[in-house]
């Protein structure tokens, strides 16, 4: 079970606002809140000049806020000093979350690039994993938001599940090498109103978070973990730019 906040019998899963325990009503309940909330998530997009990092925070507070508290805040305010990972994919320390999903953005700013790179887009989104339940929904609704913008879209009903989270960890060990890359850009699409992808992305079936728990590997300040995150950095080879204070 994962429980970073250790409190999972007094509090429920990840403190929700239910207090539920049962694994199968939490993933219903908030599979049901999400597809509930979705249309408020793309019309919130849609009035934004530009997507940024606040912007990110917010969509998954549109999401999630309804069954989580602390939906809208990153790792670094919900849980500064854990490690993060999943089926052995790590995800970046709290504190370079930020970095990673800003990474993407930058790349999707240029629509030329985003057509070319929208899966190391997607992978840096995933690595930053800035919330602790909900990533996965709250990235696919502003990938799609920013494929609307580049004048595109990616057909996520043609993916298969499977597949697409094998390609996915691929990316988060060995990112900007294309794999990511090459297995999206067979999805790619025309142009679609936002109505309608919308209103497709509430209809996957892969969106319900039945799947692999996040895992705490263990404190920061264990030097094992510390060590386990340095080889893991140092195997992915992948430079994330510092953020910028003027920006």
């Amino acid at each position: 079970m994962f429980d970073p906040f250790k409190d999972f019998e007094q509090a429920g899963y990840l403190r929700n606002r239910y207090g539920e325990k049962d694994s199968e009503i939490v993933q219903e309940l908030e599979h049901e809140l999400f597809r509930a909330r979705l249309d408020d998530a793309v019309e919130y997009l849609s009035r934004c000049r530009t997507v940024g990092y606040g912007e990110f925070l917010e969509v998954h507070r549109i999401l999630f806020s309804a069954f989580y508290p602390w939906a809208g805040q990153d790792r670094v305010t919900t849980a500064p000093d854990i490690a993060v990972s999943k089926a052995g994919t790590l995800f970046s320390h709290p504190f370079d979350a930020r970095r990673a999903v800003e990474a993407g953005l930058r790349i999707a700013a240029d629509k030329r690039q985003l057509r070319q790179r929208p899966g190391e887009v997607m992978g840096l989104f995933a690595y930053g994993h800035p919330f602790l339940d909900g990533n996965g929904r709250t990235m696919l609704v502003v990938h799609s938001e920013l494929c609307h913008r580049a004048g595109f879209c990616i057909e996520w009903h043609r993916t298969k599940k499977a597949d697409y989270l094998t390609a996915l960890s691929q990316e988060i060990a060995s990112p900007g090498r294309g794999i990511l890359d090459a297995y999206l850009r067979q999805f790619v699409g025309a142009h679609q109103e936002r109505h309608l992808w919308g209103g497709a992305i509430g209809a996957l079936p892969g969106l319900n978070g039945r799947g692999t728990e996040d895992t705490v590997e263990g404190e920061y300040r264990d030097e094992a973990v510390q060590q386990k995150y340095r080889d893991f950095e140092q195997r992915r080879g992948y430079r994330i730019e510092p953020i910028d204070p003027e920006a």
